[in-house]
C-alpha cells in the first residue's frame, strides 16, 4: 500500500516570524486521518523570519531531530548545551524525563528553513539527551545515508526509538533503492525538488506513507532532497 499526502494538504499555521506546515496534527490543527505514522508523531515544515524564534519552552518523553536546510539554528537547553545548527547538521534531543529548550533564527538577513521531527521513544523516562552531527552532501549525494537509528549504525545519530531515517539528494539518472520490511511502516517526505517515488511523481512538501511494502525505489529527481523513515507498525 502506498498512499500520498500532497503538501497542500497539510496544514499550515502563519504566525508572522513563524511559516509553518504540519504533516500530522500539531497544536491548534487537528486532522483525525493525520495524527501519525507508525512512531512518527510530527514533521513541521518551518520557516524563521530573520530575528525570530522559539523561546524556551519544555518537553518531555519524545525524541526530536531538526534537520536544517537552510539559514542558522540557534539552540540552548536545560541540559547546558549551546549551539547552532547549519545546514548539513542535523540534532537529536531526547526529551525523556523532562527538557526545556530555546531555538532561534541566527542567520542575519535570512530565513531560516527546517523540519523539525518528533518520534516516540522505545522507553519513558529516560535521561534527557543531545546529540549533534554533520552529514556532508556528498555522503548524500544520489543514495540514501542513514542519520539516525536505534544503535547509532554508520556514524548516524543515536535516537532511543524503533526507527530509522535516511536523507538523500537526487537528480537527473542518480537513484537509489532501500529494502523495507513489509511488517514494519515507511514514510518519504520530499524536502524539495521533485522525486519519483515507487513509480509516483512527489514534489516538495509532498510525502509517501508505505505500509505491507517490501521495496523502496527512488528516481527521476529534479533537484530533490529526501528524508526516508523506517518506522515500528
Amino acid at each position: 500500500m502506498l498512499r500520498i499526502r500532497k503538501s497542500e494538504d497539510r496544514g499550515h499555521a502563519d504566525h508572522g516570524w513563524l511559516q509553518s506546515h504540519h504533516s500530522f496534527s500539531f497544536a491548534g490543527y487537528h486532522d483525525p486521518a493525520h495524527v501519525g505514522w507508525g512512531n512518527l508523531r510530527v514533521i513541521n515544515d518551518d520557516l524563521i523570519a530573520a530575528g525570530g524564534g522559539f523561546g524556551m519552552h519544555g518537553h518531555r518523553d519524545m525524541e526530536i531531530i531538526s534537520y536544517v536546510t537552510a539559514g542558522l539554528l540557534a539552540h540552548k537547553d536545560s541540559l547546558g548545551n549551546g549551539t547552532t545548527i547549519p545546514p548539513g547538521d542535523v540534532q537529536r534531543m531526547s526529551a525523556g524525563s523532562g527538557v526545556r529548550h530555546s531555538e532561534f533564527n541566527q542567520a542575519p538577513g535570512q530565513s531560516t528553513h527546517l523540519l523539525q521531527i518528533w518520534i516516540e521513544p522505545c522507553r519513558k523516562d529516560i535521561e534527557p539527551g543531545y546529540e549533534q552531527k554533520h552529514f556532508p552532501a556528498v555522503e548524500k549525494r544520489g543514495r540514501l545515508r542513514l542519520i539516525a537509528s536505534p544503535d547509532g549504525a554508520a556514524g548516524s545519530l543515536t535516537m532511543h526509538a524503533d526507527a530509522a531515517i535516511h536523507a538523500g539528494l537526487f537528480d537527473g539518472a542518480e537513484s537509489a533503492s532501500l529494502p523495507l520490511d513489509a511488517a514494519r511502516k515507511a514514510y518519504v517526505h520530499v524536502v524539495r525538488g521533485s522525486l519519483v517515488v515507487n513509480g509516483q511523481l512527489l514534489h516538495g512538501g509532498d510525502a509517501a506513507l508505505l505500509a505491507d511494502e517490501e521495496q523502496l525505489e527512488l528516481g527521476g529527481g529534479d533537484d530533490a532532497e529526501v528524508l526516508v523513515f523506517d518506522l515500528a507498525p
